[in-house]
């Protein structure tokens, strides 16, 4: 939902970044190796309870994922640059739950599970969308950008990444906030759903 207003906010500081990067020679799937591999360390420090770090790894996973956005399309943007961003955002995303159902079981496995299965939602609808979307000729007005069509909801990666700060901010509460983003990616999940159904009806 707050996606494409952030994009709009970003993309300048963004780029400038990213001619710099460019004119070192870093490459966009370097970027998002990189960026991967450091928001994961996410997973062991909330694990150990050391929050405000985990928070870094967040947010440096963050600045990585726009920056290989911006480096690919200074230089030549390509499928496989867009099928690793897409793969390991997922992936990313799904870590910081199951380091809270890690860090306190008792507390936060039933919420983080709950929250990993409405990720697998918003996931599987939004890339199974892309995926007919391309098939049929299709093109995002909204984020036309993006490596493929992306279907936007009421929880884009901006509404999680906020969450996520919110749950390192606020570990105690992590059961509530999960429970809360959980119905709402289901939310996102239906909306996804019926958009395919609407424009997939013809087949």
């Amino acid at each position: 939902m707050l996606d494409k207003s952030l994009i709009t906010v970003v993309r300048r500081p963004l780029e400038q970044i990213a001619v710099q990067l460019i004119t070192w020679g870093v490459r966009a799937d370097s970027v998002t190796v990189t960026g991967f591999f450091v928001g994961v360390t996410a997973l062991p420090l909330i694990i150990t309870h050391h929050y405000y770090w985990a928070l870094l790894s967040i947010f440096l996973n963050r600045l990585a994922d726009g920056l290989d956005g911006s480096i690919a399309r200074l230089t030549t943007p390509t499928h496989r640059g867009a099928f690793l961003d897409s793969v390991f955002d997922f992936l990313f995303y799904s870590s910081i739950p199951l380091a809270f159902a890690f860090a306190d079981p008792p507390q936060n496995a039933l919420a983080a599970a709950l929250l990993i299965y409405s990720f697998i939602g918003t996931g599987c609808s939004f890339l199974a969308f892309a995926v007919l979307a391309a098939k049929q000729g299709l093109t995002s007005t909204d984020y036309p950008t993006k490596g493929f069509y992306y279907l936007g909801g009421l929880t884009e990666a901006t509404e999680t990444i906020l969450v996520f700060v919110l749950m390192c901010l606020l570990p105690a509460w992590f059961p509530l906030l999960a429970y809360i983003f959980a119905g709402l990616c289901l939310i996102t999940t239906a909306t996804r759903i019926a958009a395919g159904i609407q424009i997939f009806n013809s087949d």
